[in-house]
């Protein structure tokens, strides 16, 4: 089961930080994402990489103990509540412009290289796809709500 959540004026939606518990069932998701300057950022032992203003697609999976709780610490790295760079997304999210604007996820669902290859090519090589053979698991686009929507296809796609 596919679900699209937008997020609200706050940065969060359905099982962040506005009251509601945290999901802990596990799966696939998509951080839809708005960045609205260009900026250069270190990422990692990816080294400083530009990442023009636009939209990004960032596909991961949540298939540990905690489950869909990892996009709730995501959230709190774009919301500045939290400030260890753990992940290649990290650095992104952690960006003082950077804007969740939506999630998307395929819960029970280990999709996340098939997800991530539906989706345009991103500006960064290797981005959280370390673990994997994939070129990359973060994508761009000028829009985010077309970007938004092939997330949405993808996922369903992914999980028919």
């Amino acid at each position: 089961m596919t679900r699209d959540e937008p997020t609200g004026t706050t940065g969060e939606s359905a099982g962040g930080s506005d009251g509601r518990a945290a999901s802990t069932t596990g799966g696939t998701y998509t951080l839809v994402i708005d960045l609205p300057e260009p900026t250069v950022l270190s990422v990692g032992a990816l080294g400083d990489h530009r990442f023009p203003a636009g939209a990004y697609a960032y596909t991961g999976s949540a298939l540990g103990t905690g489950g869909f709780a990892r996009v709730d610490r995501h959230r709190r790295v774009a919301a500045g509540e939290h400030d260890v760079r753990h992940w290649h997304v990290d650095h992104l999210l952690g960006h003082s412009e950077t804007r969740i604007d939506r999630v998307i996820e395929s819960a029970g669902a280990d999709v996340e290289c098939v997800v991530a290859g539906r989706l345009p090519e991103g500006p960064v090589d290797g981005f959280g796809s370390s673990d994997c053979g994939c070129v990359s698991h973060l994508s761009t686009a000028p829009d985010v709500g077309a970007l938004a929507d092939l997330a949405v296809r993808a996922h369903g796609a992914a999980t028919e």
